[in-house]
């Protein structure tokens, strides 16, 4: 790309937030990479002649390019629940790096995956980059009010339907956010704190190493197992599962198991690690701290 062109110039301006956006709606760095750079050859063959809003004319493009990949993606039933996804090359990106460090940004392109591409593109471009209604229609080919629809069908799905009462939630989640940090760490005796006596791990054959039992009772064996297999941790993320706090195992942001956790009186009394593609597939999912991390 010539440093001294003016489109390459005021393109390359606009980078790194098109990755942001093609991440988002793709849920791949490689992919986001792969959508921008189409995007880069279609203005290199057309030029910026003409064009009065480059920023926006590259966010329709772009996110074009991204909705007929979701849409192929959803036609082939690619990275089918339960399985390992391809590795993928790790980007250097600020805005990559910060959604799969960012529990939130995890959880969130897990819920992402289970939108249509429709829905997907239009809550990306409304709640997350702020694109008012009139454009993300053209971008679909849809009236405004059928792009709206779109965007707030999207949005409840995002958030899930929590099954307990806020307080309740909030308390589970500390619990959760606490046990993660320790599993994460290799901290047998900060599991042991948040562990009841007499907890039961129980998980799909799917989940585990072979020769590991698929149930686990009592906090010692449970903490031990769980140190055991904390590399699976560092891609673990606080959800909301089935209505109640629990965790979303999710490798490049694909999801690979379900956590569903049971607190009573303060303590984990078991968790069920759900591997199975057909248990996981009807886990209901949903993203914690919603206000912030989109916009309303």
């Amino acid at each position: 790309m010539d440093g001294q062109n003016g489109p390459a110039l005021r393109f390359e301006a606009e980078r790194g937030r098109l990755r942001a956006l093609a991440h988002r709606m793709l849920g791949s760095p490689d992919e986001a990479e792969d959508a921008v750079q189409e995007a880069w050859l279609r203005l290199d063959r057309t030029g910026d002649d003409g064009i009065d809003n480059l920023p926006g004319w590259l966010t329709t493009v772009v996110s074009r390019i991204c909705l007929d990949q979701l849409r192929s993606r959803a036609t082939r039933r690619e990275d089918p629940y339960g399985q390992e996804p391809p590795e993928q090359a790790a980007s250097d990106a600020p805005e990559d790096q910060a959604v799969l460090a960012d529990s939130v940004g995890t959880a969130l392109l897990v819920v992402l995956d289970r939108l249509g591409p429709a829905e997907r593109v239009a809550f990306v471009l409304h709640d997350l980059f702020g694109v008012p209604f009139d454009h993300i229609a053209l971008v679909l080919d849809r009236s405004r009010p059928a792009a709206k629809k779109l965007a707030s069908r999207a949005r409840l799905k995002v958030r899930g339907t929590p099954a307990v009462p806020g307080a309740e939630l909030d308390r589970h989640r500390r619990l959760v956010e606490a046990f993660l940090a320790a599993a994460r760490g290799g901290d047998l005796v900060g599991l042991l704190e948040v562990l009841a006596p007499d907890v039961v791990r129980r998980a799909d054959p799917a989940a585990l190493p072979p020769g590991v039992p698929v149930e686990l009772r009592g906090a010692r064996a449970v903490a031990e197992g769980t140190t055991a297999l904390r590399e699976r941790s560092r891609s673990a993320a606080v959800a909301l599962v089935d209505g109640d706090v629990g965790l979303v195992v999710a490798p490049h942001g694909r999801l690979l198991f379900a956590i569903t956790v049971t607190v009573e009186d303060g303590r984990i009394t078991a968790y069920d690690v759900v591997a199975e593609p057909g248990r996981l597939r009807p886990v209901e999912l949903g993203v914690l701290d919603a206000v912030g991390v989109w916009r309303g």
